[in-house]
């Protein structure tokens, strides 16, 4: 059973919190600039303008003269038409731009009432065409509705000459404005939508790691750690038999493999360990610890509390990692497990006084093993904690783990948070 004594388990230092906060929520789209519904309107505008103009014309002019404006009005009608449809699918009409630019210069000079109907005509040419064209087109028609008003005006208001190239200058300045802008958050967006693809490539690369290196850490707790022992055993048994030392070493060996069958299952079933989870933690230590050094002793200082199954799990198999490296390479005659219990952390050591080892010289983790110090210190420090290893050779060995386990907030002393 566990023993208590008093005073506070040995501190290797504190350890500071880590954690990564993340903000992985998707990146909103880029709202597009409505150019759809833009020209939906102008085309809409140019309707209804024309016909405002062709009743202004009729209302003012002898059927001798409609005849011909209304033949002009309709041609150009008909080629705004098959421009904007071209413009919609994204063929080029360069051909029929011309046409109803030049049919729209004739109507235009000759009736000057038609004038408003030029700025439909002249986003038809930027979103129809583009480049140097563009402007080209756009500049005719602001041209032609010039003369045709200065014409009305009789050559005598210079202001109807100016006005349409001063209007036709600033749309386009503002034109290019909205157009610059459209393009720089479309690429934006598309940016944006690249490094997200490359961020979720890169999480998926990482969760992949992080979830063998996890899965790598459990197999190298349980399985190869048992297997290990039961093979020390059997060898031993094999050496020995029949004498009845022989015999309790392969009822020993049977008991490990039973165990390690147990824990193979609960890896395939989330890689809980059902036998240790329900029993308090000292107890759960003790059985995990007992399972490769019969003989070890367990202390504990501080006041019992309940831990959280992150912090419980990480200490249970560090106990059972360096349970087994105590077996498979100490050769020590005696072991102890310390459980502290801090205001904010829990302490964990694992003394033996065993053949002990020069840290700095250990050889890196290999197929013939070498991962359960690795193993130890991932698990303490993805928890924010802290991890250490002191040895010398001859002299035994400590493994020292320290990780955050605040009380219960109705445990706290009253003035903390």
């Amino acid at each position: 059973m566990p023993t208590r004594v008093p005073g506070t388990a040995r501190v290797s230092g504190t350890a500071p919190a880590t954690a990564a906060a993340r903000g992985d929520q998707p990146v909103r789209n880029a709202a597009r600039l409505g150019l759809g519904n833009i020209d939906t309107a102008v085309h809409l505008g140019f309707a209804v303008l024309l016909v405002a103009s062709v009743v202004r014309y009729v209302m003012r002019h002898s059927p001798a003269d409609n005849l011909l404006i209304l033949g002009l009005a309709a041609c150009a009608s008909v080629l705004y038409a098959v421009v904007a449809v071209l413009a919609r699918r994204g063929r080029p009409g360069m051909a029929w731009m011309a046409a109803l630019v030049a049919v729209w210069a004739v109507l235009v000079v000759a009736a000057p009432s038609f004038a408003w109907c030029s700025f439909a005509l002249f986003f038809l040419c930027r979103s129809a065409l583009a480049g140097s064209p563009a402007y080209v087109a756009a500049g005719t028609t602001a041209a032609t509705t010039a003369a045709g008003l200065f014409r009305m005006s009789n050559g005598t208001d210079l202001a109807m000459l100016l006005g349409p190239l001063a209007v036709g200058l600033m749309l386009t300045l503002v034109y290019d404005r909205i157009q610059h802008d459209a393009e720089e958050q479309r690429r934006l967006h598309a940016e944006v939508s690249h490094a997200q693809g490359q961020l979720a490539a890169s999480e998926r690369r990482a969760g992949t790691i992080a979830e063998r290196e996890r899965v790598s850490r459990e197999i190298h707790d349980t399985v190869t750690q048992g297997l290990a022992s039961s093979l020390l055993l059997l060898e031993a048994a094999g050496r020995e038999w029949p004498s009845p030392a022989a015999r309790a070493e392969l009822r020993q060996a049977t008991a490990l493999l039973r165990g390690n069958l147990s824990e193979t299952r609960s890896l395939v079933h989330e890689l809980a360990s059902p036998g240790l989870d329900g029993s308090p933690l000292a107890e759960a230590l003790l059985v995990a610890a007992r399972q490769y050094v019969p003989e070890v002793r367990l202390f504990v200082t501080g006041e019992l509390r309940p831990v959280s199954a992150d912090v419980r799990h990480a200490l249970l198999r560090v106990v059972q990692s360096a349970a087994s490296n105590i077996k498979l390479h100490a050769s020590a005659t005696a072991a102890t497990v310390t459980l502290g219990f801090l205001p904010e952390a829990v302490t964990l050591d694992i003394h033996d006084d065993g053949a002990g080892f020069d840290p700095a010289a250990a050889a890196p983790p290999s197929d013939a093993g070498g991962y359960g110090l690795r193993a130890m210190r991932q698990r303490v420090e993805q928890l924010g904690g802290i991890f250490s290893v002191e040895s010398t050779p001859g002299e035994g060995t400590v493994v020292a783990a320290q990780l955050p386990a605040p009380p219960p907030v109705g445990q706290r002393p009253e003035g903390t948070a």
